[in-house]
């Protein structure tokens, strides 16, 4: 089956949820450095959390059945610190991860996320706690993200979460992404090489 990934406006995100516990989770063990020499970032997604995978043997979260097709992943505290490595937002994204909620995320990682339309939430740490052990009594509860409103819910709770304004913009907008953004500019790019004299027979004067 053809994975999907983000593209245009990110106003709500729906699905499954999973919890990965601990403060200062960083970027080598979310994606262990040898596999940054990959040529593509497609087989990231089989090995995110490696090494953390291998020591559990079969019971970290990404490995066991139940958490399957999820798509929200619930963190704690300076989530992504470390190094400034895109590959770890990408492990995570082609894993199936859509939406990453914590009490912090470390800045670089936050930026790498937003450049892939990962939304990365922030809640007080009271409210994760709680939003994790909801999610631990019932990992098949589905719930709902609705950026307008900068929340998240199942049918009976809902959790206020907060994201600074710029973030808010980008996605809410689509502006997140430059890629896409830069193929509806086609026209206009192809005009602008046109006109560019180094690109164009240019002659320079003796």
């Amino acid at each position: 089956m053809k994975q999907e990934f983000p593209k245009g406006e990110i106003n709500s995100i729906k699905g499954r949820s999973l919890v990965i516990k601990g403060d200062d989770i960083d970027t080598d063990r979310i994606i262990p450095a040898r596999f940054l020499k990959c040529v593509s970032f497609s087989a990231l997604g089989e090995q995110v959390f490696a090494d953390d995978r291998k020591e559990l043997k079969g019971k970290h979260p990404f490995d066991l059945d139940q958490h399957k097709g999820s798509n929200i992943l619930v963190v704690n505290d300076n989530f992504g610190c470390g190094s400034s490595r895109e590959h770890a937002p990408q492990a995570l994204m082609r894993w199936g991860i859509r939406l990453i909620i914590g009490e912090s995320f470390a800045e670089i990682f936050f930026g790498n996320c937003l450049a892939l339309g990962i939304p990365c939430m922030t809640s007080s740490k009271q409210e994760i706690t709680k939003l994790q052990n909801l999610v631990n009594e019932n990992c098949n509860q589905i719930w709902d993200f609705n950026l307008k409103e900068l929340s998240i819910s199942n049918q009976k709770e809902i959790f206020r979460l907060d994201l600074e304004g710029g973030a808010y913009k980008m996605l809410s907008s689509g502006k997140w992404d430059a890629t896409s953004q830069l193929l509806d500019e086609e026209e206009k790019i192809n005009t602008t090489v046109k006109n560019l004299p180094y690109l164009n027979n240019f002659k320079e004067e003796i």
